[in-house]
């Protein structure tokens, strides 16, 4: 029998009042840090009944609010309705609101509690430095969710397997080494590293433990000469650990990471990542250990791709592509002819891609929006709630696959019926932004967040803008939203320079409550483009191969040399796509990249 919000949250409150705890927060967060989450640390969800990826949780005795930023609004709206939650809605993410409505709300001497294992560092000291002028207590020994969640989850226990050559191009070994090299140059002979992907990605492991993402959960301590993985045991089958000690890799129990922290020699100096380690763990390191604080060395190595590992993108760009191709043959010809919902995209354009070669697992939940469902950024259609696609109007499809030799994540929008002038303009103005970002030269050095106003300048120029970054790092059959580069209007750091080797989204959108959404989006390689003496310039590679639908285009709005760059990219994607597609997914692309004229 499943549990009601609100009688979830009698428990949680009557639990607060006996720990004499005032309120409680609860983040959208695991002790990794991760975006997506195991289940076990799904109790912002379970505790809210809000199924968005991010948002923050606050319970009192008289009062639960959910603070969630712009993408999320109307779905807040809608799954919050009878919970006794208010929607707390904020611009970005990345706002305090919170922390301001608990130093507001919160007397002198009144206690907060949140489980120190699942806060981040950065989150912990903005907290601190808020509450302690009003003397507020932060209680993070305390996992309150423990004692009244009484169906939690257990540690997810798939097994863990390699990512073997020739996808993986460098060795585990190599990848240590050059962690090692870093960790020397800042002065540190240990590194704790807790980012799954990261883990992943230096170890050449891959997992399930999380939906659409190829991690498991684990935390690492490297040292100079040997290295420890921390994981469930039960999940590395013998033949990995055996080929993991070869490489002076020992495994030992997920829960022993805060031990070794604590164990730690006094003359230790430890590299640890402030952004990417929770307020627990850096709390269990000795007091004694010296802490140099920095950017994972592997954020940056992994965010490079290796030219083999770009040539394997392309490759599986190819193969994406030819599964698009395959899908969207099949959805011209069912309209009319079949009772098609936005569930229906889902599962058929999923389909397509188990077909082509290497395919593991969708990258995240298709997002197939219709009309008004579109105009929602992060909308997800469920059995219990979903559009079926007939009439006249513009569908939103954002979807991406997880291959061995790459991840993929595009985005078109096709047209159903008939589309209005209003709806072509917005999709142009969108095109042109996109178009813009992907032709763009720059000098080397330049901050990825320098780019975003390049795609916005066509909407801003019509008084139009969008919620969302511009641009995210992709991983390498990783995780589909990486770092460190950030196409958006984030603050900008040193660690958000674009370098050659990068694979970042391009998506600017156009969002209309209610009535329509359009997102365009390519992946883009950063490249070399020519030495001057003025120095050494950076272009992006378009990796995505797919035809944008040039139904939907305002010719008028175009001006030549747009309307050049995209004939010249329907011929590539025409060229590499054709010895891939047969039969009606080959005439379905030759129709759709027929050059267009003014």
């Amino acid at each position: 029998m499943s549990i009601s919000i609100p009688q979830r949250l009698t428990e949680l409150r009557a639990a607060m009042a006996k720990h004499s705890v005032h309120a409680c927060l609860i983040p959208s967060a695991d002790p990794h840090l991760s975006e997506y989450l195991p289940a076990r640390w799904q109790g912002r969800e379970v505790f809210s009944g809000f199924t968005g990826s991010v948002a923050t949780l606050i319970v009192t005795s008289d009062f639960a609010g959910l603070w969630v930023d712009s993408r999320y609004w109307s779905q807040a709206d809608i799954e919050l309705a009878n919970t006794g939650i208010s929607v707390m809605k904020i611009q970005s993410s990345a706002a305090t609101a919170h922390i301001d409505w608990l130093t507001e709300n919160l007397s002198e001497g009144q206690t907060l509690a949140v489980d120190g294992n699942v806060l981040g560092l950065a989150s912990a000291r903005a907290l601190q430095a808020a509450l302690m002028p009003k003397q507020i207590k932060l209680n993070t020994q305390l996992d309150i969710l423990e004692e009244v969640w009484s169906d939690r989850p257990a540690l997810p226990d798939t097994p863990i397997y390699e990512h073997l050559p020739p996808f993986a191009v460098l060795s585990r070994a190599d990848k240590l080494a050059a962690v090692r090299a870093q960790m020397q140059a800042k002065g540190a002979n240990w590194h704790f590293v807790s980012t799954v992907d990261d883990i992943a990605w230096i170890f050449n492991l891959r997992g399930a433990d999380v939906n659409y993402n190829p991690v498991f959960v684990s935390h690492a301590l490297i040292g100079i000469d040997s290295a420890t993985l921390f994981i469930p045991l039960n999940k590395v089958p013998q033949a990995i650990a055996e080929r993991l000690l070869k490489d002076d890799v020992q495994c030992r129990p997920y829960e022993d990471a805060r031990v070794a922290l604590s164990n730690l020699n006094a003359s230790a100096t430890l590299l640890i990542d402030p952004r990417r380690i929770t307020y627990g763990f850096q709390q269990a390191i000795a007091k004694e250990v010296q802490i140099i604080e920095a950017l994972n060395p592997s954020v940056y190595n992994k965010s490079r791709k290796h030219s083999a590992e770009a040539q394997f993108v392309r490759e599986a760009m190819e193969q994406d592509g030819a599964a698009l191709c395959e899908f969207f043959a099949w959805f011209e010809q069912a309209q009319g002819n079949q009772r098609i919902t936005e569930i229906t995209i889902d599962e058929q354009i999923c389909a397509a891609r188990a077909r082509q070669p290497h395919f593991i697992s969708p990258s995240f939940g298709t997002i197939a929006g219709f009309n008004g469902n579109g105009a929602m950024p992060h909308y997800r259609a469920t059995a219990s709630s979903h559009a079926v696609i007939e009439g006249n109007g513009l569908l939103l499809i954002d979807s991406g696959g997880q291959y061995l030799n790459g991840t993929t994540d595009i985005t078109r929008v096709v047209p159903v019926g008939t589309v209005s002038t209003e709806q072509k303009r917005d999709f142009t103005l969108v095109l042109k932004g996109m178009i813009a970002l992907s032709r763009m030269q720059f000098p080397y050095g330049t901050y990825s967040t320098v780019l975003d106003t390049v795609a916005r300048a066509p909407m801003w120029a019509e008084g139009i803008n969008y919620g969302h970054g511009t641009g995210h790092g992709v991983g390498y059959f990783l995780n589909v939203h990486e770092g460190p580069q950030s196409i958006s209007g984030a603050i900008p750091n040193s660690d958000m320079v674009m370098e050659i080797g990068m694979i970042t989204s391009n998506e600017p959108g156009i969002y209309r409550p209610g009535k329509w959404g359009v997102r365009i989006e390519n992946l883009m390689l950063c490249v070399p483009a020519q030495t001057t003496e003025f120095g050494e310039y950076l272009k992006f590679e378009s990796l995505t191969l797919c035809p944008i639908d040039t139904r939907c285009i305002a010719l008028d709005l175009m001006h030549q040399d747009e309307i050049d760059w995209l004939n010249a990219y329907h011929q590539d994607v025409l060229h590499r796509l054709s010895p891939r597609v047969q039969g009606d997914a080959l005439n379905w692309l030759k129709e759709r990249t027929k050059a267009i004229n003014k």
